[in-house]
């Protein structure tokens, strides 16, 4: 609720006298910095019209009191005296100031009335209809995300057009009989309707659908990220912006719909963030999933949860990204999202997957690109002495090397036997060939410790981080306190070969494809793993480039609590 209009000030007073930064302005007020989290992208709205704000990255929110108290650390009794003797002593003005005309100049743009859905989805439609996806944004989506022609096809993204087609394509759809007045992208411009693309937001369309498959909206993604003037080199700019006309004249604003693809009476439905996101991992995975705009926009969910339980889905799976565990304002929209589900009648759980993936549909690109894994470029002798086939397997590695249609290596490297193997091999003398291959056999006994990441310690600033972010967090070594011991294990390993080969295996083995009975997550960076047996005890800690030896007291780590069916 905003304000009342006693106050001899309003929010934007307010924030001219906290002089937040103006990153772009809308219809009703304008977008600037966060104070509170630090978001340096324009994520705070200040609705001049309702004299509230909320921050889109974060999720604080308030009228124009709180706005000022919290920025100050006051109470808000202590924030109105504080206004109102800023404006005493001319340091900001009043609403009835020349300045603030000025700014009421700013508010009366005039604007449309957002159409209904059907009149949304048909024009939308019809737009889309006029355009054509570039050969450089199809090998995109097909190279980069992994995507069919037949699924880029039937997800119907499409090109931008050029600037100078925007009043033709407008023309175009109202002599087809379709309504461009009250959809989102959509303006007056000299008296005629034109449609609000332009150079530096070219990219491709993203159709944003509802759970009826209606399109609500388009999200453009940018083929080059637009960055503010003073930004650093390094600062990543926005890669994803609404088609939106909401400063235009009869413009309208997108809003912030949620995106849905898949099966709208799904038993399972997955939350994530971002439209591109969602769509690539339905389409990678075949799950049905629905996407916000970011992660803390979780509003917009409550409705579509209730519409969710009502067609019979049982359980919401958050699968926001993995930064989720060493980000705060990250994990503050998971949590959202859990709770509105609770709240909706259904079960959540929390997704955890790969964290050397930073999203779902990352992980599951790379699954999907996964070539043979190096068991099947080994030789026969070292996948067996690996224990990754009985020896059995020999004959049906012999008849492949036969039934091949073009053979590139001879049966000998296929197998990979020495003379004097080879030649008790084929003397028959079974038993004493497989005595002198298991003598080759060491085997490695190791434990694998991973943070606690739970709902006690939702965050951990080095969480999935290299040894670098280690000790930027604080930590010379890793804090074993902090760890849970979730498995102890055997790794059958050849004669010779050295401990980093072995915790490569290691690595391999409890990454993507985990084995039936591993309860821990993929081995990632961040994780302890400990080789033991008559060698001693050594820790080493996984780098983003490998392993490194550290400290490690495993006493104080903490045993994995099961989780219940």
């Amino acid at each position: 609720m905003g304000q009342t209009q006693d106050f001899p000030f309003d929010i934007e007073d307010v924030s001219e006298l906290l002089r937040l930064r103006i990153r772009r302005r809308c219809t009703d007020g304008v977008y600037t910095d966060c104070p509170f989290c630090g978001d340096n992208r324009g994520k705070m709205k200040i609705n001049y019209a309702q004299n509230v704000w909320r921050c889109n990255y974060c999720g604080e929110s308030g009228g124009m009191l709180k706005l000022y108290a919290k920025a100050k650390g006051i109470t808000t009794s202590e924030a109105y005296r504080e206004i109102c003797d800023a404006i005493q002593n001319g340091v900001c003005f009043p609403i009835s100031s020349p300045l603030n005309m000025k700014k009421e100049k700013h508010r009366k743009i005039p604007q449309s009335a957002r159409a209904e859905n059907p009149v949304i989805h048909q024009t939308f439609t019809g737009l889309l209809g006029l355009l054509k996806l570039s050969g450089r944004h199809r090998e995109h989506l097909r190279t980069v995300r992994g995507l069919t022609d037949e699924q880029i096809d039937k997800l119907g993204y499409k090109s931008t057009p050029p600037f100078y087609l925007c009043g033709k394509l407008a023309s175009q759809l109202i002599a087809q009989g379709y309504t461009v007045e009250g959809v989102p992208g959509f303006y007056q411009k000299d008296g005629r309707w034109t449609v609000n693309f332009s150079t530096i937001t070219a990219g491709f369309l993203i159709p944003v659908r509802g759970v009826d498959g209606m399109i609500r909206g388009c999200q453009i993604r940018l083929d080059v990220p637009l960055k503010n003037d003073n930004d650093p080199p390094e600062k990543e700019g926005a890669k994803y912006i609404w088609l939106s006309s909401g400063s235009k004249p009869m413009g309208v604003s997108s809003g912030s719909p949620v995106h849905f693809v898949g099966d709208p009476f799904a038993r399972v439905v997955y939350v994530t963030e971002g439209f591109l996101k969602a769509d690539v991992s339905h389409c990678l995975s075949g799950r049905t999933f629905a996407a916000t705009a970011g992660a803390n926009n979780t509003e917009p969910l409550k409705l579509l949860f209730s519409l969710l339980a009502a067609n019979g889905t049982e359980s919401i799976v958050e699968a926001e990204d993995m930064d989720k565990y060493r980000n705060g304002q990250i994990d503050a929209g998971a949590s959202k999202v859990r709770r509105m589900a609770q709240d909706a009648g259904m079960e959540c759980r929390r997704l955890t997957w790969n964290p050397n993936y930073k999203g779902f549909d990352d992980w599951q690109l790379a699954l999907k690109r996964k070539t043979e894994r190096r068991a099947g470029q080994m030789n026969f002798k070292t996948r067996f002495l690996y224990g990754l086939c009985d020896f059995d397997a020999i004959d049906d590695e012999i008849a492949a090397w036969h039934e091949a249609p073009e053979q590139t290596e001879t049966l000998e490297e296929r197998l990979g036997f020495t003379n004097e193997e080879q030649s008790l091999l084929i003397k028959g003398e079974e038993e004493t060939f497989l005595k002198m291959l298991l003598a080759q056999r060491r085997q490695q006994a190791f434990r694998i410790y991973q943070l606690r990441l739970d709902e006690e310690h939702p965050t951990v600033p080095f969480a999935f981080g290299g040894i670098e972010t280690l000790h930027k967090a604080g930590f010379e070594q890793p804090p074993a306190a902090e760890y849970n011991q979730v498995y102890d294990g055997i790794l059958p390993y050849i004669d010779g070969e050295d401990e980093q080969h072995r915790l490569e295996r290691i690595f391999e083995q409890y990454n993507d494809n985990l084995p039936d009975g591993y309860p821990g997550r993929s081995i990632a960076p961040s994780d302890v793993i400990e080789l033991y047996g008559g060698e001693g005890r050594r820790y080493y800690y996984c780098d983003t480039g490998g392993f490194c030896p550290v400290k490690f007291s495993p006493m104080l780590a903490k045993p994995l609590k099961q989780e219940k069916e």
